[in-house]
């Protein structure tokens, strides 16, 4: 067993290329969704991979596979009785790679290192690694949890799955926060709406109800939600709600009035917003559209939810992450919001106390993302800390 971390818990020297040099691995590996591209790997390569890493170092590790070829993988390092439990959590799957040359070949340039995944979050996977192998060096008396998983960039099949299996006592998310610790997230809501009419020929319009006009209506209440959801006190640190139109498809051939027209409508919710509230409000939205409206058709259906998130300022894994932050880079930490959805919602839903903590880069999702390797090395020493510290 090799220490890629600090053996006193307290932020001191890591071995540098620890989390580094696993990075580095693990970008070379494609593990793009296929829920998002057709026919794309999936996670199984790279399951593989943090199943060999686990192996060679006697962590035992665990396949969950709910869904054929979308398995997440739980490694756990064993102390010695009587600890708390810690879970890092970190995802093996990647958007996909449109407008990229050598998507999975690292290239380092200033600093930082160019990949698909490199930021979100192979860093962070490659972090908790690290981490866990470090904390176990230690001798901590808890056991450090990795729930490597399938499935975050669409629908969290596989924390879903770990939370089924496995608890803690707390966790923390690596997905990139720029070394801030993020306490809270929105939610969001996608619900189809669709708008019913009456097809006609166009040069009699009478005789027809124009879905594609009557859903007019409806984007125009959703341009005044969002003004009035903008114009609300902000959360303290997930800011406003919003709601956005973000597809629309309507009509069937040029010179008929359109008879259907669909919206894919999404609606970003605060921690402390219910869905059903939020279904209401949708309810009031269609309502409103269709006021004085004849032969007005509208419904909604929830196609997707993912709740907001908030974990407490006061619970312990928050206090030690500020503490071991705080000792790594010289400074308080920026304590916010994340700007995205995180499995940490699933987590904190589940009765573990969750916090955000990644590293630094740009381009997330884009075909420059890049993540700032010393980024990488302070986050590696900070989650040795946490876990060495948590679980002692």
């Amino acid at each position: 067993m090799h220490d890629h971390g600090d053996r006193n818990g307290d932020g001191g020297p890591a071995r540098p290329d620890g989390a580094r040099a696993l990075l580095s691995e693990l970008v070379r590996i494609d593990s793009v969704n296929p829920a998002l591209v057709e026919g794309a790997a999936g996670e199984d390569g790279i399951a593989r991979f943090v199943e060999a890493w686990a192996a060679a170092r006697g962590f035992e590790a665990r396949r969950l596979e709910p869904v054929a070829g979308r398995p997440s993988v739980v490694v756990t390092a064993r102390g010695g009785g009587g600890g708390r439990i810690l879970m890092l959590n970190a995802h093996l799957d990647t958007v996909g790679v449109l407008g990229m040359d050598a998507p999975f070949e690292p290239r380092i340039e200033g600093g930082r290192l160019y990949a698909r995944g490199a930021l979100d979050m192979k860093s962070g996977l490659a972090a908790c690694m690290a981490a866990l192998e470090g904390a176990a060096a230690a001798g901590v008396r808890g056991d450090v949890v990795l729930s490597a998983v399938a499935d975050e960039e669409h629908a969290s099949i596989g924390t879903a799955a770990v939370l089924e299996e496995v608890s803690a006592d707390a966790a923390v998310v690596a997905e990139p926060s720029n070394l801030e610790l993020h306490l809270a997230h929105r939610g969001f809501a996608v619900y189809d709406v669709r708008t019913r009419g009456v097809a006609s020929h166009t040069s009699q319009p009478q005789r027809g109800v124009n879905a594609v006009a009557h859903m007019g209506r409806v984007l125009a209440e959703i341009d005044r939600l969002h003004a009035e959801l903008s114009g609300r006190e902000p959360h303290a640190l997930a800011g406003h709600g919003s709601a956005q139109a973000v597809r629309v498809q309507g009509g069937e051939e040029l010179f008929v009035t359109p008879a259907a027209c669909l919206l894919s409508y999404e609606r970003r919710t605060l921690p402390g917003e219910s869905r059903e509230a939020v279904e209401a409000e949708v309810a009031r939205m269609l309502e409103r559209a269709g006021e004085g409206v004849s032969g007005f058709d509208a419904a909604a259906e929830l196609a997707l939810l993912r709740e907001p998130f908030e974990v407490g300022a006061a619970e312990p894994i928050v206090a030690l992450a500020r503490e071991h932050a705080a000792r790594v880079l010289g400074r308080e930490p920026v304590v916010a919001g994340a700007p995205y959805w995180t499995d940490a919602a699933l987590l904190q839903a589940a009765g573990i106390p969750a916090l955000v903590l990644g590293p630094k880069g740009e381009g997330l999702h884009a075909a420059d993302e890049h993540v700032e390797l010393a980024s990488v090395d302070a986050l590696q020493r900070i989650l040795t800390g946490i876990a060495t510290a948590f679980c002692a």
